[in-house]
């Protein structure tokens, strides 16, 4: 991937359209198939408006999509940078954007979830690599990073607790596909989890096997003061991460703190 990614690397290409003559039952029953609220018009290959379900409100049946569909339509151009994708939807409010080539015909559709993931990964080796150059400062020795999967059983975590709100967050990206990978060093037996305890928590609760991981090979004589801690804490298996409820999360509790002010009127004293 590179350093912009772009739109082309993040669309879907497979879009569900409608054409200008369908109506708008037609369309009542793809939403209904397909789940979706809203679709491109295309005519000749090209993108000729769009309707979303808010169009079909107070609409007959017969109604031709040619008479409601929105002509004023943005789209995204194959080769548009996932950054100004980003400032398109934030600006315009919209949540997906058709994606056109040079000659406007419809390539794909590019979301919000899609810029999402492209900031996921452009962000996510950022911390393997400050781990990395950490590692080599404090060792003295050169450090591999390599991507691959990792079999999830076998981590060793370093992280005693993660938060129930935050867990419900990770499976929700988990089953979007939106999950940056993991952080692993592995030693000759056994893999230690540097960074994605959340993550790693609920992709067990979904049944996973393996995640995508950074991993860092480290031989037994890099001794990891992380490590020393996870064994005095007594976190050998991720059975040993205790999952404390919402209303342990340290930021409710200063939402609960802030809320409590507000009701006895010292949110307002200067």
């Amino acid at each position: 991937m590179t350093d912009h990614p772009k739109v082309k690397d993040y669309m879907t290409q497979e879009v569900d359209t409608v054409s200008p003559e369908d109506t708008v039952k037609d369309v009542i029953e793809l939403i209904r198939k397909t789940g979706h609220d809203g679709f491109p018009v295309v005519e000749d290959s090209r993108v000729a408006g769009y309707v979303s379900a808010s169009c079909l409100l107070e609409k007959g049946l017969g109604e031709k999509i040619s008479d409601i569909m929105s002509c004023d339509v943005l789209v995204a151009d194959t080769e548009m940078e996932m950054t100004d994708v980003a400032r398109v939807l934030f600006r315009s409010g919209k949540s997906k954007l058709p994606v056109v080539d040079k000659s406007g015909h419809l390539r794909g559709i590019i979301t919000n979830s899609d810029v999402i993931r492209s900031h996921i990964e452009r962000t996510s080796p950022q911390k393997v690599w400050t781990l990395k150059r950490t590692l080599e400062a404090i060792h003295n020795i050169h450090v591999d990073v390599v991507r691959e999967a990792v079999n999830i059983d076998e981590l060793v975590p370093t992280q005693p607790k993660v938060y129930a709100d935050e867990l419900d967050g990770r499976i929700y990206e988990l089953k979007k596909g939106l999950a940056e990978p993991i952080v692993v060093i592995k030693k000759p037996n056994r893999l230690i989890l540097v960074d994605g305890h959340h993550r790693v928590i609920a992709a067990k609760k979904l049944g996973m096997k393996s995640m995508d991981a950074y991993v860092i090979p480290l031989g037994d004589e890099v001794h990891l003061g992380m490590e020393k801690t996870a064994a005095s804490a007594g976190l050998r298996t991720l059975s040993d991460i205790k999952i404390l409820d919402y209303a342990k999360h340290p930021l409710v509790e200063i939402t609960k703190r802030l809320k409590k002010g507000d009701e006895n009127g010292l949110a307002n004293v200067p």
